[in-house]
């Protein structure tokens, strides 16, 4: 490619698209490009120039600040590799629609409009959003403020029956894929040490060990990130490969909640460092004082600091509040049963309105969060489940009388097949069952 100096400014806005204003900010602030000079100070551009000004603004289309793309071209020039050698993107594919200029400029306005976008499964528009507000707002901000607050207004709307699981989903892959992007575009480590990121078996919600990833990065962290439902024996091989300087587990729900208890005493032991939060946490605030680890907080937006704070000082772990011993008793004998619970839990629904072939789903979901709900020491945090088998049978669009008809069988079986040791939940099913049925038993 030529690097020849011998085209003007005019002839670089019209092969790029790019205003001439932003170009000058851009040689200024980051010294990229660097035009040559005319004896009267004009500004000559070569063909590089020009191709290295369209690799950045497709960076800027990808999510990318121009400061991050100016430092990953940097680091890709350090390493002895030429940064256009993968190619030119076409300056084409950069133009944004007019519709989306006009769309609004406010975060409100393009979460609304993204939000829009992705329930009417249309990708182009909700990337075209995004990519527009990333050119004017911060990296965290838009993360924060359209993309995860509109992919929480989005799951709200589907527990409400609003948007169905289809939209949900495709939301979710558009956030996931961004995030991905972003943290393949940021530069290389440079602080010491690393720090490991997964979710335990059972997780498989990604978006908040991905943000954690994106943040740590940012700050210049190793992060090595192992994605969703990872197993214990997998992080015990890897833990002893790294030796990272802390591990950080996220759990969405109780279950998963329930895996990362198990993680967290077992890696205890070893002396290993463990972080975690999550979803489950900011609905049960006082869940995490029964985790031999650091909690870090309810707001992802503060967490970077209270995990570098972690590193640093080394405060002393919290001694975690013991699992009370009838809970772990009770859990005994349910998994003892559970099985033939859920066998004549099926024989006992048939011919009452749920379809066969939703009962093993249903099942298996009451099940690991009865499991769950013991192993943590409260039965109470399966309130919330019981409103997710509410949105379920809503959404497959069964009679309100099914969930009913399911809760009060399922405490039946479970009354006449559990010992003495289960008690403690057939009373606790036998008072929250009683609420969805009037009163009636």
């Amino acid at each position: 490619m030529k690097t020849t100096p011998s085209y003007n400014l005019s002839v670089v806005v019209r092969e790029t698209g790019i205003k001439p204003d932003t170009l000058r900010a851009w040689e200024r602030r980051y010294g990229l490009p660097q035009p040559s000079r005319t004896e009267g100070r004009h500004r000559l551009y070569s063909e590089r120039d020009i191709a290295t000004i369209k690799w950045l603004i497709a960076k800027q289309d990808e999510g990318v600040r121009i400061k991050q793309a100016v430092d990953l071209w940097n680091q890709i020039e350090a390493s002895g590799t030429d940064p256009l050698a993968a190619g030119i993107t076409d300056a084409t594919s950069t133009a944004y629609d007019p519709q989306i200029l006009d769309s609004g400029q406010t975060l409100e306005e393009m979460r609304a409009n993204w939000v829009a976008a992705c329930r009417n499964f249309d990708e182009t528009t909700a990337d075209q959003i995004i990519n527009y507000a990333f050119a004017l707002y911060p990296l965290e901000t838009v993360c924060f403020d359209v993309l995860l607050a509109g992919l929480a207004e989005i799951g709200e709307a589907w527990y409400t029956g609003e948007v169905t699981v289809q939209q949900e989903h495709f939301a979710s892959a558009l956030v996931v894929r961004r995030f991905d992007a972003l943290i393949a575009a940021m530069p290389a480590p440079t602080r010491q040490g690393s720090i490991l990121v997964a979710c335990p078996p059972g997780e498989d919600h990604t978006i908040a060990p991905l943000v954690l990833t994106l943040l740590l990065r940012q700050r210049g962290w190793r992060v090595i990130y192992l994605g969703a439902n990872v197993p214990e024996e997998q992080l015990d091989s890897t833990l002893a490969t790294l030796e990272p300087n802390l591990l950080i587990l996220t759990a969405q729900h109780i279950a998963s909640a329930a895996s990362l208890l198990d993680l967290a005493e077992h890696f205890s032991q070893s002396g290993v460092r463990i972080a975690f939060g999550g979803l489950i946490f900011n609905r049960n605030p006082q869940l995490h004082h029964k985790f031999p680890g650091y909690y870090l907080g309810a707001k992802i937006r503060n967490a970077v600091n209270t995990i570098e704070e972690i590193i640093f000082s080394s405060p002393p772990i919290p001694n975690p509040v013991a699992i009370p011993e009838p809970y772990l008793a009770a859990l005994d004998s349910f998994l003892a049963q559970h099985n033939r619970i859920e066998i004549l839990v099926n024989n006992r629904l048939e011919g009452q309105g749920i379809p066969i072939q939703h009962l093993p789903l249903i099942n298996q979901y009451m099940s690991q969060h009865i499991q769950a709900a013991l192993r943590l020491g409260n039965l109470d945090y399966l309130g919330s489940e019981f409103a997710w088998v509410s949105s379920f049978i809503q959404n497959y669009q069964l009679k309100p009388s099914v969930l009913k008809a399911y809760l009060s069988v399922y405490y039946q079986a479970a009354k006449d097949l559990l010992d003495e040791r289960g008690n403690l939940l057939v009373a606790w099913l036998s008072q929250n069952y009683l609420k969805f049925n009037g009163g009636q038993p």
